[in-house]
């Protein structure tokens, strides 16, 4: 398979404007910016979500998430922030590969809230939902035991 161009980024293999760097993470801006700013914060080792992700780098990738934040935050002096994740190609997902989003937010950018990019509502009750998972959540123990 051929490297993803964010594996690309990381090894350094191709240009990028980057902010941040450590031994497991890097952090540059994307390329087809939403708003002055938006940055991308990418595990170095390629997994595809966040599920794949160790747990260790879990935590060091949003420790450095929350670093950049504070860099954009000091620099550009944005109102707000949006961070989010696109997991799997019907999220948006265009880079299989998982990163961050932080885009930094501004008074009448014309941007809406993360829960406004979806208008699927439940068929089923929220009661039901929860039960499902919770069960769900048990079947689980169960077979990591």
């Amino acid at each position: 398979m051929e490297e993803c161009i964010f594996c690309k980024i990381a090894q350094d293999k191709i240009d990028s404007e980057k902010i941040y760097e450590n031994e497991n993470t890097v952090s540059f801006l994307d390329i087809n910016p939403r708003a002055p700013g938006h940055s991308l914060v990418i595990p170095k080792k390629h997994v595809k979500n966040l599920i794949n992700l160790d747990d260790e780098i879990v935590s060091e990738l949003f420790k450095v998430t929350k670093k950049v934040e504070k860099l954009l935050k000091s620099s550009i002096e944005p109102d707000a922030f949006t961070i989010g994740i696109n997991e799997g190609e019907e999220a948006g997902q265009e880079i299989s590969h998982l990163h961050v989003n932080i885009i930094p937010r501004f008074k009448r950018d014309g941007g809406g809230p993360v829960q406004s990019v979806v208008k699927n509502p439940p068929k089923k009750e929220i009661s039901k939902i929860g039960k499902m998972i919770r069960e769900s959540l048990k079947i689980n123990k169960t077979h990591s035991k």
